[in-house]
């Protein structure tokens, strides 16, 4: 017997002061789909409450750790302190593959201003320009992006002008993200950073002509543990022509090159939704989102790009892929069911994953009990349809937002008004999101922006067979006797896309909730009186 998710909510929420219960009481909501296709609000993208310990990551982290970071060969500087520098090394398990090994690849190397306190008093401006220079000199890349990090904020450094200058001494693209870690509530303010930066001085930018007949974008991808690589190897399977990544696997040129696709496909809504919209306003091209995470997501997500491009063979090579990878799935599947079967999962991971991932142990059998985004917004959860009525607050302010207009000469709708009508009818969702709660079970918990208070309350009263998360709160997870799975690096494990990745994902979870390790797990103290007792008797 499940406990009763409104008693529960009411448990967590008894351990604040009266001000901090009313702010939360609207982040911690029972799910309940109405008939008319609604669920409950959820109030997010809101701060966290100082003192409280929360999941999230800062802007920085969001812009350059996030988006940019698994681009191979732009190279990027951290201009702040070396304090501020260690997400300039990439930590997410992002892989690459140059098509050669004399193409570029910098995500192994760390680059850094290393301000000092002469530059905080004085400026690091002038340090930058040296940085960047003696970077150039190093590596000769393509282009150079700039990260600023708290202080160059606070101090004033122009980034964007240094940028400019060097830019013109060099000779190739250089530009930079205020991006500082303050900026915003959490790392999704360094989304929207980015994909602003990238759509203003990189996107649309590289005019070669792309001959392909069915030619898409894969946007939100961020290729952990090679799940890139999987869904490259299903498109070019299927016959479809990935032009870029954003940003899994990808390279500079493919984002420039990029408004060339006739559809973007979206994975992490939250991260890349930006891009996405700016794209389809400034050059023509849909959006659809897709869920390359689970075997049913990933059929469900070709065949929508199947029937978005209308063509026979595409379907019948479609079809013929998914036939042949189901039987080894649905084996698989049979199998981990029957020890799996009705056991519970937590699901507390940024971007979509939270939502994706519930589809994974849906087919294992298992059920989630509760999930929530570190850094969603109110779409996330209740779906595109509440953005009318979303509060434009001052932290989303503090984001430029930028006008794009439809280019004069290069914008060409892909669709036409029946055509899109036409998708929709046919249950392709075009420039839409249905959210996360939609799609979770009534009486589900939905929890934004967890507080690690929380997690421990949740952890003792439901007991789940497993949690999901990041890599802060893993190992205090296992210490309460309970499998933490991490899903924003995937620990070692990896790939968990496509068809592939979903039996690679079966088995792991199989091994973690059906091993009996669990059960030994003590407290040092705890150890220490059985010891005493076993001594005394």
């Amino acid at each position: 017997m499940q406990p009763n998710p409104h008693t529960v909510k009411d448990e967590l929420l008894k351990a604040y002061p009266k001000k901090t219960a009313r702010k939360r009481a609207e982040q911690i909501v029972v799910n309940e789909r109405r008939a008319d296709g609604t669920v409950p609000e959820i109030k997010a993208n809101v701060r966290t409450t100082p003192g409280a310990i929360t999941q999230r990551g800062c802007t920085y982290a969001g812009c350059k750790g996030v988006v940019i970071g698994p681009t191979r060969d732009i190279l990027s500087i951290t201009h702040g302190p070396i304090g501020c520098g260690f997400y300039s090394w990439l930590t997410r398990r992002n892989q690459t593959r140059p098509e050669s090994p004399e193409d570029a690849n910098y995500i192994t190397y760390c680059l850094s201003t290393d301000m000092q306190d002469e530059q905080i008093v004085f400026g690091g401006e002038k340090k930058l320009r040296a940085a960047i220079e003696e970077a150039y000199a190093l590596f000769h890349p393509k282009a150079i992006a700039i990260f600023s990090t708290c202080p160059v904020g606070l101090i004033g450094d122009d980034v964007h002008a240094v940028a400019r200058d060097m830019k013109d001494k060099l000779g190739i693209n250089v530009f930079g993200f205020s991006c500082e870690g303050y900026k915003g509530v959490s790392q999704s303010a360094g989304h929207h950073i980015a994909n602003n930066q990238l759509f203003k001085h990189v996107v649309g930018t590289n005019e070669t002509p792309r001959p392909e007949k069915f030619k898409i974008n894969l946007l939100g991808e961020y290729n952990i543990g090679g799940d890139a690589f999987v869904v490259e190897d299903l498109l070019e399977r299927c016959g479809i022509t990935l032009i870029s990544t954003f940003s899994g696997n990808s390279t500079y040129d493919a984002f420039a090159n990029s408004h060339m696709a006739d559809l973007n496909t979206v994975m992490c809504h939250r991260s890349i939704n930006y891009v996405a919209e700016m794209m389809e306003k400034k050059f023509g091209i849909p959006w659809i989102k897709v869920n390359f995470v689970g075997a049913e997501g990933t059929a469900k997500s070709l065949r929508h790009i199947a029937q978005y491009f209308n063509d026979a063979e595409l379907t019948e090579r479609v079809e013929k892929v998914v036939s042949d990878e189901m039987t080894e799935v649905l084996k698989t599947q049979f199998d981990v069911r029957s020890r799996c079967e009705g056991k519970t999962a937590m699901l507390f991971v940024g971007g979509s994953r939270a939502h994706h991932y519930q589809t994974l142990f849906a087919e294992m059998g298992m059920k989630t009990v509760a999930a929530g985004y570190e850094f969603a917004h109110r779409d996330d959860y209740e779906g595109r349809r509440v953005l009318p009525t979303v509060k434009v607050d001052a932290d989303s302010r503090n984001i430029e937002q930028l006008e794009v207009v439809p280019d004069e000469t290069r914008y060409q709708p892909r669709k036409g008004p029946g055509e899109l009508v036409q998708l929709e009818t046919a249950g392709v969702d075009v420039s839409g999101y249905q959210g996360m709660m939609p799609e979770m079970e009534d009486g589900t918990l939905v929890i934004d922006d967890i507080y690690h208070f929380e997690t421990e309350r949740l952890l003792e009263i439901y007991k789940p067979d497993i949690f999901c998360a990041g890599i802060k709160e893993k190992y205090a997870v296992q210490k309460a006797g309970i499998p933490c799975k991490q899903l924003h690096s995937y620990d070692y494990g990896g790939p968990y896309a496509g068809f592939r990745g979903a039996i690679n994902f079966y088995n792991e979870i199989d091994r973690m909730v059906n091993t009996r390790i669990w059960r030994y797990v003590q407290a040092p103290w705890e150890a220490e009186e059985e010891l005493q007792e076993a001594i005394a008797s």
